[in-house]
């Protein structure tokens, strides 16, 4: 089970979409209480497939919020098995081009977990 209350929360909204643009909307409000809680340590052996699904898309995520923030990075986060084997691509309606200039343009946080998103969709961040 994940251990973050919030990242739970999120994981079970009925739209995983919804449960993404709540955490968005958190890291771009720079809500205390919501960074404060990723420094708690995630036990990943707990978490199941789908969970551990769920964190490798939104640790490229949070990740990519705190270095461009300029705030430490938690160990669980960067936990290796929070990386997909094949590319995952956030946006359903994606061309092979863009599939191809995602992978080459978006930044280091993302492609360590083999991870894209179209940047324009996340700008809130």
């Amino acid at each position: 089970m994940i251990g973050n209350k919030y990242l739970w929360d999120f994981f079970n909204y009925p739209d995983k979409d919804m449960g993404i643009n709540q955490l968005l909307d958190l890291l771009k409000s720079e809500d205390k209480e919501f960074i404060e809680s990723l420094y708690e340590p995630v036990n990943i052996d707990d978490c199941t497939e789908e969970e551990i699904t769920y964190l490798t898309i939104v640790s490229a995520l949070i990740d990519y919020y705190l270095q461009f923030h300029g705030l430490e990075v938690p160990d669980w986060i960067r936990d290796e098995r929070l990386s997909f084997e094949k590319p995952y691509f956030h946006s359903r309606r994606i061309s092979d081009f863009d599939k191809v200039r995602l992978q080459f343009t978006n930044p280091g946080p993302f492609r360590a977990r083999n991870v894209y998103f179209d940047l324009h969709g996340i700008e809130r961040i």
